[in-house]
């Protein structure tokens, strides 16, 4: 069964921003890897990519292409993906009801319950760049 993730339409926009930059052919879609770790309790790295791998499930989210591998769709499932932007920063958020709100120090803001920020930095085309996580 596929796992159920919710796109904010900032999310879908963003997500196909990238994938209309990207000079990849129609069908293209956002390759997005998330393992445990970090304080929100997400690592995640993402890029834009023709086709999925032979390992990847690809989920089609409101017209958005996203490919994960087994371990993130299981990360992912309940979880609504949002594209926030501040005046410092702005990146996608992962946001899942469940989990608590992070005690880190180094946040410049108190972070709402299971956010994960990705920066604008990190996209790439290819092999995903590595991301800050706060």
């Amino acid at each position: 069964m596929p796992p159920t993730i919710t796109l904010t339409p900032a999310a879908a926009k963003f997500i196909n921003r990238i994938l209309r930059f990207s000079g990849l052919p129609a069908g293209a879609g956002l390759r997005l890897a998330v393992t445990a770790g970090g304080c929100s309790g997400y690592t995640s790295e993402f890029s834009a990519q023709a086709a999925p791998a032979a390992d990847e499930q690809l989920l089609d989210v409101g017209g958005v292409l996203l490919f994960l591998g087994a371990q993130s769709c299981l990360m992912l499932n309940g979880l609504t993906i949002d594209f926030t932007e501040t005046a410092t920063q702005s990146g996608l958020s992962f946001i899942d009801p469940n989990r608590p709100a992070c005690a880190c120090s180094s946040a410049e803001t108190t972070p709402k319950a299971g956010i994960t920020k990705i920066e604008i930095s990190a996209i790439g085309r290819g092999r995903p760049a590595p991301v800050m996580v706060h």
